[in-house]
């Protein structure tokens, strides 16, 4: 299998590059920053610097010609503003969906948020309601897309915590919920859950919420 992650630097995303690659499969990492293909290489994968936030559908296509799945693991980052949120956190997922349809990929993951129907929520923050507005309107062009066989993951609160193999993970649904959740759940665990969702095709058109829990991944999506 060949993947191809958007925002390949990430930490959620240079995990999965290192497990993919463990097992054999080929992995691109999308990076705005020169600096970063080194420890795409040194995770297994290849890297290709493209910034999302200037490139074209045709630049990213070129990228994705040949990949079996797209990942989007990108973000904008604590302390951006409103306007890069907006280009990050929505914008790009639009480039990218389009990328992937023009290039002939149909499987399309997105990493989102557990929070993504909160942005009005009390005491949330101006940042993190922008972040989460961003996520939501990404989200609506993802269930509008025909084309794509695309699956959601709403992970909980990140945390860099040795992963344990195990979650609680949820149907969603397309609104998302109303009232902001805290439960952690370790970015190994996350990574983890994003390969085994690219090796079921049958996920395809389905929301995911996951958690810290102890179910098996593999027996979490079988339930």
């Amino acid at each position: 299998m060949k993947v191809v992650i958007a925002g390949g630097h990430g930490k959620i995303a240079l995990r999965l590059t290192r497990i993919l690659a463990e097992r054999g499969d080929a992995v691109v990492g999308l990076v705005r920053n020169p600096s970063h293909v080194d420890d795409i290489r040194r995770a297994g994968g290849d890297a290709v610097v493209l910034d999302l936030e200037h490139a074209t559908v045709d630049e990213v296509a070129a990228v994705l010609i040949g990949a079996d799945a797209a990942v989007f693991s990108a973000g904008s980052g604590n302390g951006a503003t409103a306007a890069r949120r907006d280009k990050m956190d929505r914008a790009a997922v639009v480039l990218v969906m389009d990328a992937a349809e023009q290039a002939g990929v149909r499987r399309f993951l997105h990493v989102s948020s557990i929070n993504v129907g909160c942005a009005d929520s009390d005491g949330i923050g101006e940042g993190y309601s922008t972040y989460l507005r961003a996520k939501h309107a990404a989200e609506q062009h993802i269930f509008d897309r025909d084309g794509l066989d695309w699956t959601v993951l709403r992970p909980g609160v990140l945390t860099d915590d040795h992963g344990a193999g195990t979650v609680e993970l949820t149907a969603g649904d397309v609104v998302g919920p109303n009232v902001p959740r805290f439960d952690q759940v370790a970015r190994d665990d996350v990574a983890a859950v994003l390969m085994a969702l690219l090796d079921r095709p049958d996920t395809a058109g389905r929301i995911f919420v996951v958690v810290g829990g102890k179910t098996p991944i593999e027996q979490a999506l079988d339930a």
